[in-house]
Parts: structure tokens; C-alpha cells; sequence
């Protein structure tokens, strides 16, 4: 796998990280009404939010790769 597709795929794994996050987030706040669920799955949601900001600054400064 070309260093080019490898970070495509990372890429694609923080913005699912993003869209699980904030569906997380949604059913936290609005659907769920358990107490310690709702706690549970919001520190989840955070921490993935965290963890795609943490891998797209990875991998916009990483720069271009080669060919």
C-alpha cells in the first residue's frame, strides 16, 4: 500500500470517528434517558472527537508524500 493510500485511509477513519461522535452525541442528549448510558456515551463521543482532531492534524502536517 502506496504511503498516499495509507493516509487516504486514515483520513477516512478520523472523519468516521467524526460522524460517530456526533451521532453519539445526539443520543445522548436527546434519546437516551438513562443517567450513567448518557455519561458513558458522551465521554465516548469526546474522546473520538478528540482523537479525529488529534489524526487530521497528523495528517495535514505530515505534508504531501511522495510517489
Amino acid at each position: 500500500m502506496s504511503p498516499g493510500l495509507a493516509k487516504m485511509w486514515i483520513a477516512l477513519t478520523s472523519m468516521a470517528f467524526m460522524f460517530i461522535s456526533v451521532f453519539s452525541i445526539y443520543l445522548s442528549r436527546y434519546k437516551i434517558k438513562n443517567k450513567a448510558l448518557k455519561a458513558v456515551l458522551a465521554l465516548i463521543a469526546y474522546v473520538l472527537m478528540i482523537l479525529a482532531g488529534i489524526i487530521i492534524i497528523f495528517v495535514v502536517f505530515s505534508g504531501p508524500t511522495p510517489e
